[in-house]
C-alpha cells in the first residue's frame, strides 16, 4: 500500500529519482558504493553512503520509504546495520579526527 502513496505522488517519485542518480554518481566517483539507511524520526531518513575507496557521504530523504525506493534504484548494496564490513570500510581524515575529538573529550568546537 505505501507504495501506491509513493508512487501517485509525483514530488516524491522525482525525489526518489534524484536521490538515486546522487547515489549513483558517488559510486562512479568511487569505485562502488554500498548504503545503509537510517531511520531519523519525523526528519525521514538518512543514506548512508561507503565508496570503495573508503570515502563516505550522506543523503537525507523525507521518508524512510523513499530512502529505500531511491537506493534499491540506484542498485547498490544495502547493509541492514553500520557495522562489522561497512564500517571497516571508511576512511576518515584530520577533519574527522578532530571533530570527534572536540566532541568527545570537551575540546574546542569546530564551528
Amino acid at each position: 500500500m505505501a507504495e501506491s502513496k509513493v508512487d501517485d505522488d509525483p514530488r516524491a517519485e522525482r525525489r526518489v529519482k534524484r536521490l538515486a542518480r546522487q547515489i549513483h554518481a558517488f559510486g562512479r566517483a568511487h569505485g562502488g558504493t554500498d548504503a545503509q539507511i537510517s531511520y531519523l524520526g519525523e526528519r525521514g531518513a538518512r543514506i548512508v553512503l561507503v565508496g570503495e575507496d573508503g570515502a563516505w557521504g550522506d543523503l537525507v530523504a523525507p521518508r524512510y520509504e523513499l530512502a529505500r525506493r531511491a537506493v534499491a534504484e540506484s542498485g547498490v548494496t544495502v547493509h541492514e546495520a553500520f557495522d562489522g564490513e561497512l564500517a571497516a570500510k571508511v576512511r576518515t581524515g584530520p577533519y574527522e579526527w578532530s571533530r570527534m575529538a572536540g566532541v568527545q573529550i570537551g575540546g574546542r568546537p569546530n564551528t
